[in-house]
């Protein structure tokens, strides 16, 4: 694992309590590991990383949000979420393949509805020309697949 997301895990773990593990563990029916960490305190972390780690590329970040998915912990989750979120400026169309995985295999639409509505959203909305093309034939892919959620991140993002 990346010194970052060595950072992000164990933060998470120090700010987690067992009663927010608890709470979350039965809101998500044990579907993913919990940790107990508060969404505040994800996005603190998340922040803390991005000042600590301030020159991150692209490439860095999205390989750091897969590093934080890979384990299905919710908080390690939802903190990659908040960092596509913070850093949606610097993806790219081709991203959507990435964020199609982790919707595919979110286990909670906790995950999947800010991905779609605060990732995908913005990133498509700034997208022109052959870039939002391509984006368009993705989203109209991701609308008549069958797994259900890929199908919920679609509607998300074509709802006004």
């Amino acid at each position: 694992m990346s010194e970052a997301g060595e950072f992000v895990d164990y933060t998470l773990q120090m700010e987690s309590t067992w009663e927010k593990a608890a709470e979350a563990s039965e809101r998500l029916g044990g579907t993913l590991k919990v940790y107990g960490a508060s969404v505040g305190a994800i996005r603190g972390i998340v922040r803390d990383t991005l000042k600590r780690y301030k020159n991150l590329s692209h490439d860095h970040i999205t390989a750091l949000s897969s590093e934080l998915w890979e384990e299905p912990v919710f908080e390690r989750r939802l903190a990659a979420v908040v960092l596509l979120q913070t850093k949606v400026r610097i993806l790219v169309n081709t991203d959507l393949t990435r964020i199609e995985g982790f919707i595919r295999s979110a286990g909670t639409r906790e995950l999947v509805d800010p991905l779609a509505k605060d990732v995908v959203g913005p990133l498509l909305a700034r997208l022109e020309g052959l870039a939002r093309e391509r984006a368009d034939r993705v989203l109209d892919r991701w609308a008549s697949d069958p797994d259900p959620e890929l199908q919920h991140a679609a509607a998300l993002v074509v709802a006004p």
